[in-house]
């Protein structure tokens, strides 16, 4: 059974888009028991929030079931050494520029080496970022939905 990760881009268009968020109301109700919420997801959103109520509502409607129920996901430390070691092939490889990477770009990096060491796979609509990843790591990744799930 696949187990699956979605990506905060994909809760954000959710929060901006009616048609997003019944999309993904009805993959998370068909697919609950192989879902888990990735720390860095968390990080993202909460940070994103524009007020205290709508971070209070973040931890409630979205972290607080997955925290319930034991199926949260947070990066280990062999997984940031890994994260670090992607960054540092890509810029050898002149995928990527020394002169910085994004701060987004570095949240990617980690929740996919986090994502593979877990045996997870992630769901975004980021396949950019996660295939030049995977130039270097391979980490599964699935464009919105996995399995022929169209909402």
């Amino acid at each position: 059974m696949e187990l699956y990760v979605l990506d905060s881009n994909l809760y954000i268009e959710a929060a901006r888009n009616r048609l997003k968020a019944e999309e993904l109301g009805s993959f998370s109700s068909a697919f609950l028991p192989q879902l888990y919420f990735h720390a860095v997801v968390a990080q993202e959103l909460l940070a994103g929030a524009v007020s205290s109520e709508w971070r209070r509502e973040i931890e409630r409607s979205v972290v607080g079931p997955f925290e319930r129920r034991g199926r949260l996901v947070t990066p280990t430390f062999k997984a940031w050494n890994r994260s670090g070691e992607i960054v540092g092939d890509l810029i050898e490889r002149r995928r990527l520029s020394a002169g910085g990477v994004a701060r987004s770009f570095l949240n990617d990096v980690l929740l996919a080496a986090s994502c593979r060491e877990a045996g997870l796979t992630l769901v975004t609509n980021n396949a950019a970022d996660f295939e030049l990843i995977a130039e270097v790591e391979p980490v599964r990744f699935s464009a919105p939905w996995p399995r022929g799930h169209r909402g």
